[in-house]
């Protein structure tokens, strides 16, 4: 198979959807925290300011090369969405401004030149536009000339002055890097980090808005907060959260095979105090991979981290079985090992791997981490467990 791009691709217009979303974030940054915005109402993007001034975005994500010339669609079917909010909303009276971002760069010569920047005259605006539009064939710009027809000579330069073109607005692959120079008040070594998770809720709330859970409004104070949130979680004494409330895709409690379900089953435990062990497991191990594939934590972090969870065991575990004996009953030792299971689940919220880390999952999960290692776990609960372990290893060899 080749790279050649089909005929019928939909990266273009896939990467325009993507664009969209991800521009919107970048511009509340530069956005007075008093303002709203919309996602898809009356168009793309829709800011709002508290003085109710409104501005109608249309962005473009276009391939690498593409110019804006005097008759491009892009231009002119934006121009139709505008043109109609502008009449709603009272036209002269209109609060509105238009503004249309695109990554295509503008024709020379072309009569769109006039708006970009401060651009030309509201006159040569409305005159270019005119000419433009009477020399062209298209059905669809004819659509548009039909709905601008029956604005006075006033209204249309008063429209025409309040668009902008942003021309050769930045590439959704450049964006990250951009929100990147927003963020130095944070280490340089954590901006990438902070970002995709800024970006995972951003994009989570702008699914949440379009399918009416939320919204409809974003207020930009929202964004400022959640980064604010976001940002303590990098400091020293911190790290981020991102697996609470996940769960496996499957739990199968009778068929687990792993060393710290095993551990579960020999205390007789109940199958949802099993499932919740799983869970524990799941974050845990998923939030210490994300943790190191990021450089939040290092290896000797989470060595002396895990050393500490194992003494405090030990000296647990001593207390809980110092009365056991070789003729102990089984049901004493699995009384013993549930109070020093539970015992982990209850009372070590204290053991943190950093000062402010308190989210549950990270220690409960830790522990069964350590009741997983094979051949032999570094922690057991059931004191005779690792007895019959070696009993079970010895067998099969």
């Amino acid at each position: 198979m080749n790279g050649t791009t089909s005929l019928f691709s939909a990266a273009e217009p896939g990467l325009g959807y993507i664009f969209q979303a991800r521009y919107a974030l970048l511009r509340m940054f530069d956005l007075p925290e008093d303002g709203e915005v919309y996602i898809e109402r009356n168009d793309d993007v829709e800011f709002v300011q508290t003085d109710g001034t409104i501005t109608l975005a249309s962005l473009k994500h276009k391939a690498v090369g593409d110019r804006l010339t005097d008759l491009s669609v892009d231009f002119w079917k934006s121009v139709r969405i505008w043109v109609a909010h502008y009449k709603s909303s009272g036209r002269v009276s209109s609060s509105a401004q238009f503004i249309l971002f695109t990554t295509a760069s503008v024709s020379s010569g072309s009569f769109i030149e006039l708006f970009v920047g401060s651009g030309g005259s509201a006159e040569g605006r409305a005159s270019k536009a005119g000419e433009a539009l009477a020399s062209s064939t298209s059905q669809e710009i004819a659509k548009v000339k039909a709905d601008l027809a029956d604005l006075s000579e006033i209204e249309a330069q008063d429209f025409y002055s309040r668009i902008t073109i942003s021309a050769q607005t930045s590439r959704i692959d450049d964006i990250p890097h951009l929100i990147d120079q927003r963020l130095r008040t944070m280490r340089r070594e954590d901006r990438t980090a902070l970002f995709n998770r800024l970006e995972g809720w951003w994009t989570d709330l702008v699914i949440r808005v379009l399918t009416g859970k939320a919204g409809p409004a974003i207020k930009v104070q929202d964004v400022s907060d959640k980064l604010a949130l976001l940002s303590d979680q990098f400091k020293a004494d911190n790290l981020p959260i991102d697996f609470r409330g996940k769960k496996p895709e499957d739990i199968d409690v009778a068929r687990d095979p792993r060393m710290f379900v095993a551990q579960l089953r020999a205390l007789k435990l109940s199958e949802q105090r099993i499932q919740h062990a799983i869970v524990d497991y799941y974050r845990a191990y998923e939030q210490r991979s994300l943790w190191a594939r990021e450089r939040l934590v290092i290896a000797s972090e989470l060595e002396d981290y895990e050393d500490l969870l194992i003494e405090e065991w030990d000296r647990h575990k001593a207390v809980l079985c110092e009365k056991l004996s070789d003729a102990s009953h089984d049901d004493a030792c699995i009384a013993a090992g549930e109070a020093l299971y539970r015992w982990a689940l209850e009372n070590t919220g204290h053991l943190r791997i950093r000062e402010r880390v308190t989210e549950p999952y990270v220690v409960r999960g830790a522990f069964q981490i350590l009741a997983n290692d094979r051949p032999s776990p570094r922690v057991h609960w059931h004191p005779r467990f690792l007895e019959s372990l070696a009993g079970i290893l010895g067998t099969a060899a």
